[in-house]
């Protein structure tokens, strides 16, 4: 048979020698905690849908009543909103261990406590769809309207829109919808490696943070399964044992953890669980973290091939990358992308002077939130080790961490007198510049008008994103 070019699978992957995933603080392996949190989504005619749930619970082999209401079915997804949730957020937060929730949109807003406890725990809550029903027969349109649906509903109910997305009865259409989307910063619609690795998207590279299906506790509900919490723990610790030898030996991978309120959360099968997350708590070469804690490494340390390009580079990617050029102020990237990036932005100057476009155009309240994300220069926040990494970089670059107790009080002194007149920090492009000038310019700019304070704010601000972006572009 001849070698067939176009065949649209990857095969290959990392090949022979995977990266070393190098993760924070030289841990050699990161596992990671997804609490599926489904019950209120699954297929049932109360929610439009033709047939009850035949799916992962305790009827194994359970077939779909079409038209009707399955109230065995019902009260065994509700006993997992009802009390198997409970046990598990007990569980991790009694431990301090990250989670991730795959959270179902239409469950999510039929479980408003649960969903609060999950923020109240500073849980990463990702999208798990609109609906937990399958969507391998969906028209592409309607598969694509409820993604979206998901989004609006998520960030109504949690404040913030999600940035990874799990479908999970997914079609062949979910992870190019999910790269479409433009938001997400990793999909995990995958089961193909060890390790997140990048997708070639519409709109530019795409991460992908693969999920599991066998150190899952699904097997509990299905035939061939797990069937008792002794078999569910000895398979996780095999796979971390298993990790962790590779990690120490030079490849550090992920291992996922796949977990469902109805199943996991009965209380035979939550005392393996827990038994679990004790093993790898005590190991100090495991990395216990979000999805979202991953994908952000993985940008960081390991970026695709070419590395990232402004103008081909995907909305939720763009922010992450340079939402933090502006102060803790995202919106400016976004609001850059929306406008729109060519080629001419993958310099730095291109893309600063698309961002100060987007800037200039923002409202006077956007503005004056940006100037007040500014810390004090050399305040209590830079005494405190509390600056962005930006920021910390900027004022030791000028001496401002390195000051006499003498210049120290002149700097407080300063600062209170400014920010009395003013109503918002001191603001100035320190690179460069040496104490005396940075404190000839404080004693010249209090003498200003405030609305002409305001704008050489924004100036310096201005000149500090070109700074910060001249040492990220070419």
């Amino acid at each position: 048979m001849a070698f067939d070019q176009t065949y649209p699978r990857d095969m290959t992957g990392y090949g022979r020698e995977p990266p070393d995933a190098d993760w924070p603080g030289g841990k050699r392996v990161a596992v990671q905690f997804v609490v599926n949190y489904e019950e209120g989504g699954e297929n049932n005619i109360l929610h439009g849908d033709a047939a009850s749930e035949a799916f992962l619970s305790e009827i194994v082999g359970a077939a779909p009543w079409p038209g009707q209401r399955h109230w065995n079915m019902e009260s065994i997804y509700e006993y997992g909103a009802r009390a198997g949730f409970w046990r598990l957020w007990r569980m991790f937060v009694e431990r301090k261990a990250p989670v991730t929730v795959f959270g179902v949109a239409s469950a999510m807003t039929r479980g408003r406590e649960q969903v609060a406890a999950m923020l109240e725990a500073g849980w990463e809550i990702a999208t798990h769809g609109l609906k937990w029903i399958d969507y391998r027969d969906t028209p592409e349109a309607q598969e694509r309207s409820h993604i979206a649906e998901a989004v609006r509903l998520h960030a109504a109910m949690t404040g913030a829109r999600p940035l990874g997305f799990y479908q999970g009865r997914a079609s062949m259409n979910t992870v190019r919808l999910g790269m479409e989307e433009g938001g997400f910063l990793y999909l995990s619609d995958s089961y193909a490696d060890d390790l997140p690795y990048w997708l070639a998207g519409p709109q530019g590279p795409q991460l992908v943070i693969p999920y599991t299906l066998d150190a899952n506790d699904m097997r509990f509900a299905t035939p061939q399964g797990f069937n008792s919490g002794e078999q569910f723990f000895a398979y996780l610790k095999d796979s971390f044992d298993g990790l962790l030898r590779e990690g120490r030996a030079g490849r550090a991978k992920m291992m996922s953890v796949g977990l469902h309120c109805r199943l996991v959360g009965r209380p035979g099968r939550a005392e393996a669980l827990a038994r679990f997350i004790d093993h790898v708590q005590g190991h100090d070469e495991a990395w216990i973290a979000t999805r979202l804690d991953i994908a952000r490494h993985w940008i960081r340390r390991h970026p695709p091939q070419g590395g990232y390009r402004p103008s081909r580079t995907p909305r939720g990617l763009f922010v992450e990358l340079y939402g933090d050029v502006f102060e803790h102020t995202p919106e400016i990237a976004g609001a850059a992308h929306r406008r729109g990036l060519d080629a001419s932005c993958d310099t730095a100057r291109g893309l600063h002077a698309a961002m100060v476009g987007a800037l200039r155009e923002a409202d006077e309240g956007l503005k004056l939130k940006l100037i007040r994300a500014h810390p004090d220069l050399a305040g209590r926040l830079a005494l405190a080790g509390g600056l962005t990494a930006d920021s910390t970089a900027e004022q030791a670059s000028s001496g401002l961490d390195r000051l006499t107790p003498a210049e120290l009080a002149r700097f407080t002194e300063l600062n209170e007198a400014y920010k009395a007149k003013f109503n918002f920090p001191f603001i100035m492009a320190v690179k460069g510049a040496n104490k005396a000038e940075i404190l000839a310019a404080f004693e010249r700019r209090l003498q200003h008008h405030p609305q002409g304070e305001f704008a050489e704010a924004l100036a310096q601000i201005e000149r500090i994103a070109l700074l910060r972006l001249e040492g990220r572009l070419p």
